[in-house]
């Protein structure tokens, strides 16, 4: 198990749909630059920095850095659609990445289970032959007992689950409850702490996101679970920062965040 953060842990850097963008967005080699600086060994670049559409020399420079700099990629889409599957496959045999993390999304549920079933199906073999596995996030718009379904239908072991602690709060299932769940599938985790507070008239909670080590996150258990079922993932950090009047004193609170939770797990972790 490696440390590592990922295009989620700086959301608010990189750019948020519907905010003001950025004065400088984070980009591709300013989070390599980021990994290098605070130390770990993994980053993990999902959908809101998308590889798909970056030029044959966009991914050379990346492969190029990555390799300079001794990090570890990992890569991350949206959905089901094989077409795109198989093209975060070659892009990640290309940049030697050993994950390719993807969401079931509404779209995907719509079409109907068997259909999320027969795409998965028709990637997997390849995926197989190429030594690279498949993590499906748990996620509000799914049951995590109906991934695990979906898991052992297909029984296909470059296929497993993208473990993220705090998403299926929306789906009103607890951390220990997915955990437990989802851990004997797990081949990539998202480690995200958050509170729970009730509202002062204590009519209903919200849920925001903390540093990890702050929130309701027990991550000692966490990682025994893990252990127990023989699972070691590389660990990516994602943050849930809450807007802070700017996007620029928003940014600021995010990689002070991404310092303070990155030094909390470096003590827990065994390669952290």
């Amino acid at each position: 198990m490696k440390l590592g953060i990922g295009s989620y842990t700086f959301p608010w850097a990189i750019g948020v749909p519907g905010y003001s963008k950025p004065r400088e967005p984070l980009s591709l080699m300013g989070l390599l630059a980021r990994a290098r600086k605070m130390g770990v060994k993994v980053v993990q670049i999902c959908d809101n920095l998308p590889l798909n559409s970056l030029s044959d020399v966009g991914l050379k420079n990346l492969r190029d850095r990555a390799e300079e700099t001794k990090v570890e990629i990992e890569l991350g889409t949206r959905g089901v659609d094989p077409k795109n599957l198989l093209r975060y496959l070659e892009i990640a045999r290309y940049l030697n990445a050993k994950v390719v993390r993807t969401i079931i999304t509404e779209n995907d549920l719509n079409l109907g289970m068997n259909k999320v079933l027969d795409n998965l199906k028709s990637v997997a073999p390849k995926f197989a032959k190429a030594r690279i596995h498949v993590a499906i996030e748990n996620y509000e718009s799914i049951k995590s007992r109906d991934l695990v379904k979906i898991i052992n239908k297909l029984r296909h072991q470059n296929v497993g689950v993208c473990l993220d602690t705090a998403n299926s709060i929306g789906s009103l299932e607890s951390t220990e409850e997915v955990t437990k769940l989802l851990a004997p599938h797990v081949v990539s985790l998202h480690v995200k702490d958050f509170k729970i507070i009730r509202f002062k008239h204590k009519m209903g909670f919200k849920v925001i996101g903390c540093p990890v080590g702050k929130g309701r996150l027990d991550i000692d258990w966490l990682l025994g679970v893990l252990e127990k079922e023989d699972r070691e993932p590389n660990a990516i950090l994602e943050l849930w920062t809450p807007f802070s009047g700017t996007v620029e004193k928003t940014i600021l609170k995010e990689y002070r965040w991404a310092e303070e939770s990155i030094r909390f797990l470096r003590g827990k972790m065994k390669d952290g």
